[in-house]
């Protein structure tokens, strides 16, 4: 299973993610959040990822002329798509900068099920994504809140991978060794404070998703 590390914003942090063996690697372009660096602070952070990891530029509703300013001065491996963005949306401006791209659905238990959860993966697979990230809803925010969904809403027979986000921690990732994803995706589970990560908390995190997943 694969392990993405999001919300960097010191040159530190970045750095021992890679030695422990992070498989991408978060960047938030979205200014509202505690966690949001700018492309210059961005470009400065990159210097120190090899090839091999992924660099993921997370971005809420952007625009168009935003995102390929950001495309043309960040050299990131692909889009996450965090917002209230269409599968036309995301297939557009992914297009635009010629980028992968991945869609997060931020789910409300309240209002979704199974049956609209799956038909709103299938939208984005058929508009070209290359995975979907399944995060918990919160009315104020978009992700990064480390609110946990309710896990059966998670389809077995997804058209797309599933990377999994929401109040994970090196406590709880046991707990996904069953479920359907590809990946998992985590931020204040690693952190000590907001865009600060913990090296023990990361560190855990990757020996307990090694010794659940990658070792079963």
């Amino acid at each position: 299973m694969q392990v993405k590390f999001c919300g960097f914003t010191q040159a530190s942090d970045v750095q021992q993610a890679i030695e422990l063996g992070a498989d991408a690697l978060g960047f938030v372009f979205y200014p509202p959040s505690p966690r949001a660096v700018t492309a210059e602070q961005a470009k400065s952070l990159l210097q120190q990822v090899p090839a091999f990891v992924s660099v993921v530029a997370l971005v809420v509703n952007i625009q168009p002329s935003e995102l390929v300013a950001l495309a043309d001065s960040v050299d990131f491996d692909v889009i996450q798509f965090h917002g209230d963005e269409s599968a036309e949306q995301c297939q557009q401006l992914a297009r635009s900068v010629n980028k992968r791209w991945v869609k997060a659905l931020r789910i409300n238990q309240d209002t979704h099920d199974l049956q609209n959860i799956q038909s709103q993966i299938k939208d984005y697979a058929q508009a070209g994504a290359s995975s979907i990230l399944l995060d918990a809803y919160h009315k104020d925010a978009y992700g990064g809140t480390g609110e946990r969904f309710d896990w059966s809403l998670i389809p077995k027979d997804s058209a797309l991978p599933i990377i999994l986000a929401g109040g994970l921690t090196p406590d709880n990732i046991g707990d996904t060794l069953k479920l359907p994803i590809q990946a998992v995706d985590v931020s204040g589970g690693i952190e000590s404070a907001k865009g600060i990560k913990d090296a023990g908390k990361m560190a855990a995190f990757i020996r307990a998703v090694k010794s659940t997943r990658w070792r079963s």
